[in-house]
């Protein structure tokens, strides 16, 4: 007697089809899971023999042995319970083999037969080509994104029984839970004075330009960068489904609508590992924070803290959008499309920018900025010192510019980057600079001047065009006029301005 059941595991943020086979018959009374499985899902056969017992129904006298399709995958979590419950109850001839035929199953099962979710719904039933997915209640909102299968839920096993049976219909799927109001997002307009890094921020905002703030304690520095995620739009339809689909990967919270719509805002601790950065770390290879920033942005503050490796890390997502995680026993390549926002001191005492305040000594100065090295500091489009605001601008009572206000410039800088066909400036491919971004020849005197220097890498200059080009679509100038020497002045110097605290790093 042999039953298949589709199911799927998760590897990254890509689900993998599973076939699950079971084969019922005769020998000594045993269960048996072959396929690769890990130990979760060898422990299976306990789950799956107690949920079976406790849901009235009955478990066979010989020898059972699952098989779990393709057999030179290894086999990850708790997922493929459901579906080795029932695979198991159609080679016993207690369900219909024909009414499994079509159906795909994800969830983990409880010993009293309750079905729980697990991580990934959104990538594992995007990897099932069966029309029926059978899925946990809670997971119904995250299972319905793919927009490809009919979506089942079930609270138990039992139910999924009697309706195959066709003894009792399916449950009916549960109300959505109604998801609190996210609370709105920090107002730029608690930001005193810092007209320069406001700008920056606004820059940042509207082109997808990498942005670090270098300045003493208390400047202002975090406060800033906790407000760009409120000037960002909300996420279009796919840019949504691709950041749910990594929350879920990652076992992270999604809203109770499934759907993940605003911007996600990552700050890990400076404390993080590389894998809790980069991802991997298990067999399912799970996302790390630059994946989860994937849409939004990711906040490193304390940067000079940082481990130098975990830092350097940075340099080929930032490049590519992509982490290519890479074990011995699998490989994948994550998304990583974020916007670096990043915060540090100039020194260990943090008073470097103030004259005199300084307590460092020359090599204790030196050691701290070596942490930072010029290939990553390279990859910042903008690099802005922030000074301590004035004292006047602190205590006075006129707020500043309202976060709306800025955010509907940013949208419109963003609708002009979309006719180019690019979501942001940033996102400009080298090879299209000179149509995109052309240069007065006053302009170009000044960055061959630059070059010319050193005060510019060639990866420099494409950035700087680039933010030169956001800096021009925030000015309202037409988008397909030559860059002239101000909108390309301001970025270079946005760009050096805070050179002079890390330049024995670059």
């Amino acid at each position: 007697m042999l039953a298949t059941v589709s199911s799927a595991t998760i590897l990254g943020v890509e689900g993998r089809p599973v076939t699950v086979e079971v084969h019922v018959g005769p020998g000594l009374p045993g269960f048996t899971v072959v396929g690769l499985p890990d130990a979760s899902c060898r422990e299976a056969r306990d789950r799956v023999r107690a949920a079976i017992l406790c849901s009235q129904l009955e478990w066979p006298n010989r020898r059972v042995t699952v098989n779990l399709a393709p057999s030179s995958e290894r086999k990850v979590g708790s997922g493929l319970d459901l579906a080795i419950a029932l695979a198991v109850l159609a080679a016993t001839e207690q369900v219909p083999s024909s009414a499994v035929r079509d159906l795909g199953c994800l969830g983990e099962l409880g010993l009293d037969g309750t079905v729980r979710p697990v991580a990934g719904t959104v990538s594992l039933v995007d990897a099932l080509s069966s029309s029926v997915v059978v899925v946990a209640a809670s997971s119904a909102a995250e299972a319905r994104l793919v927009g490809r299968h009919q979506v089942r839920p079930i609270e138990r096993l039992g139910d999924a029984v009697l309706a195959l049976r066709a003894e009792a219909p399916w449950p009916e799927p549960p109300e959505p839970p109604q998801a609190p109001p996210e609370p709105p997002p920090p107002d730029l307009s608690d930001v005193r004075g810092q007209p320069v890094a406001r700008q920056a921020l606004e820059i940042a905002a509207a082109g997808g330009h990498h942005v670090l703030f270098v300045g003493p304690p208390g400047a202002g520095k975090t406060m800033l960068a906790r407000r760009l995620p409120g000037l960002l739009p909300p996420l279009a339809q796919l840019e949504a489904l691709a950041a749910t689909r990594v929350f879920s990967a990652a076992g992270v919270a999604v809203p109770g609508g499934g759907l993940i719509t605003r911007p996600p805002f990552r700050a890990p601790h400076h404390s993080s590992t590389m894998v809790a950065l980069v991802g991997g770390g298990t067999a399912a290879l799970r996302p790390g924070e630059m994946s989860l920033a994937t849409g939004g942005c990711l906040f490193l503050d304390e940067l000079g803290e940082f481990p130098p490796s975990v830092v350097d890390a940075l340099r080929q997502p930032l490049e590519e959008g992509v982490v290519r995680v890479a074990r011995a026993r699998a490989s994948v390549t994550l998304p990583a499309r974020f916007l670096l926002v990043a915060a540090t001191n100039p020194c260990p005492c943090g008073e470097a920018t103030e004259p005199g305040a300084c307590r460092c000594s020359d090599a204790a100065r030196a050691r701290y900025r070596r942490r930072l090295s010029g290939p990553v500091l390279d990859r910042f489009d903008l690099r802005v010192e922030v000074h301590r605001p004035d004292p006047t601008a602190l205590l006075s009572t006129e707020p500043g510019e309202a976060t709306p206000a800025v955010a509907e410039r940013v949208a419109r800088a963003r609708a002009v980057a979309a006719h180019r066909g690019v979501a942001t400036n940033a996102a400009v491919p080298g090879e299209r600079l000179d149509a995109v971004a052309p240069l007065t020849p006053g302009a170009r005197r000044m960055l061959e001047s630059a070059l010319r220097q050193g005060r510019l890498t060639a990866r420099g200059l494409a950035r700087v065009r680039r933010v030169a080009r956001t800096i021009a679509d925030l000015d309202g100038q037409d988008g397909d006029a030559p860059l002239g020497a101000e909108p390309v002045a301001l970025a270079m110097t946005l760009r050096s301005e805070a050179s002079g605290y890390l330049e024995s790093a670059a």
